[in-house]
């Protein structure tokens, strides 16, 4: 009878203890304790300035400016142009890297602003001053003037695993301090317009407010810093995306140096390689970028690059998909020369390449850049940035006309119908494209709910590919 007993106590206690080591949640406390104090809060204004004789205007409105009496209050009635301060314009977070104060947050958070205030977890307060931010990664490096201030350890992205456990701290909605945690929900994220920063996407919970925030693993490390979230409804709906934290670092290092970055290019329009084009070219794997046109003059050019060619290595790292060479190139010091592998004529052929460097932004303001080089109209409809052919790109790509598709908006009705940047749209509907307002035009026709038909140049390849529009098209 007592071996029963114990027997019984046994199959009920232990299926109790099994479920509980199982099932057991990890535990944040330590984490957050260590590291909350290196996270700060960053609330910035922008003054706005208004003309004076429109505050006169407002004040007065039915003094006729040919009256006598206007140029006299107008004169008289100081001042007029008066800078207006606004409410905060914005609320974002950011931690601390060095003990001298230097912070890292995402540009959007600190850019055209007139004063930017960080506020520390003991409720001290600094002023700060931009060091320079990048638009193309959303990074930047600020810098408050303190001693001995608290700071995060940094970690290493590539030994993240999909799965674990991230915690994110931040100021979601003004909320400072708060701690929201969830899983590594993918690595390496391409995300459209974002060329250069290969996204860890999470299921932690990520708010406005929480942009420039740390990322952090289970050792308490910095792994990412939260920069953006897909939604529908400006809210959080469970995916996030976190810039790997080498990225940033890479980039403040570089900021803090010349106050500016330079990135690297070779001058080639890419294209994901599909299954069924690896075929074509003999790949046994839809591995490498396939360069559907290369720039006049450029280090491609001079490098013996052609169209076709699909680049399966740079500089000694794997090219696994188009989205990878960008990010490659664009961390290669300009002026360096480096080894690149291409698959040719159904073998791997070597090119020696001399990377050139992609104009700043100012320089590109003074000096123009290409269309081809960036997206000219953004297509809400249909979710596709397109610009027109030059006329170099017609002749080697054999064609009249067409619209280079520069980005795929993630889930509108181009993404969905499986359209690629790099792919060329020659006609919609049976209709040749003569250019984007054109593109525009017979866009705006089509019926919701009525199927559309474009005539599609892939690479070696003209293909129609059918999509719908919808009512829920943003």
């Amino acid at each position: 009878m007592l071996r029963k007993y114990f027997l019984l106590v046994f199959l009920i206690i232990a299926p109790v203890e099994v479920y509980a080591q199982v099932n057991k949640l990890p535990d944040f406390t330590d984490l957050v304790e260590n590291n909350g104090a290196a996270v700060v809060n960053i609330s910035t204004i922008q003054k706005q300035r208004t003309n004076g004789d429109q505050i006169f205007q407002e004040m007065l409105p039915n003094i006729p400016k040919d009256s006598p009496f206007y140029e006299f209050f107008r004169r008289h009635m100081q001042p007029f142009s008066t800078p207006r301060r606004a409410q905060p314009r914005s609320m974002g977070s950011g931690f601390i890297i060095s003990k001298d104060g230097y912070i890292l947050t995402n540009a959007h958070v600190v850019e055209s602003v007139d004063e930017i205030t960080v506020k520390l977890n003991d409720k001290r307060e600094y002023d700060a001053k931009v060091i320079g931010t990048d638009r193309k990664t959303d990074i930047a490096l600020i810098k408050i003037e303190a001693k001995n201030l608290p700071i995060v350890t940094q970690g290493d992205p590539d030994k993240l695993k999909v799965g674990e456990w991230v915690l994110a701290i931040g100021s979601p909605f003004g909320f400072e301090h708060s701690v929201t945690a969830g899983i590594v929900s993918a690595k390496g994220r391409s995300l459209a317009q974002e060329n250069f920063v290969p996204f860890i996407q999470t299921d932690v919970a990520i708010n406005p407010g929480n942009s420039g925030g740390p990322l952090f693993n289970m050792a308490g490390e910095v792994v990412g810093i939260n920069s953006q979230i897909y939604s529908r409804t400006g809210g959080f709906m469970g995916l996030s995306f976190a810039i790997p934290i080498d990225v940033a670092t890479g980039i403040a290092d570089q900021l803090k140096i010349s106050g500016k970055i330079t990135r690297g290019r070779i001058g080639v329009m890419i294209q994901e390689l599909t299954k069924e084009l690896a075929e074509s070219f003999g790949l046994s794997e839809a591995n490498g970028a396939l360069v559907v046109a290369v720039q006049k003059d450029s280090p491609a050019e001079k490098a013996g690059v052609a169209v076709s060619d699909v680049i399966l290595k740079f500089d000694g790292k794997d090219v696994d998909s188009s989205a990878d060479l960008p990010r490659i190139v664009g961390n290669t010091k300009p002026g360096s020369k480096v080894s690149m592998e291409v698959w040719r004529d159904g073998k791997i052929k070597k090119i020696s390449i001399t990377v050139g460097e992609i104009p700043s932004e100012e320089e590109i303001a003074v000096h123009g850049e290409e269309e081809s080089n960036k997206p000219t109209k953004q297509i809400d409809r249909l979710g596709l940035a397109l610009s027109e052919l030059t006329a170099e790109q017609k002749e080697q790509l054999e064609v009249s006309s067409g619209l280079l598709v520069e980005d795929v908006k993630t889930g509108a009705a181009a993404s969905r119908a499986g359209i690629q940047p790099g792919d060329v749209i020659l006609g919609l509907n049976n209709k040749d494209i003569k250019n984007i307002k054109h593109f525009n035009k017979l866009v705006e026709q089509v019926e919701q709910g009525r199927n559309i038909a474009l005539l599609i140049r892939r690479g070696e390849m003209t293909t129609f590919i059918t999509m719908k529009l919808d009512d829920n098209e943003e």
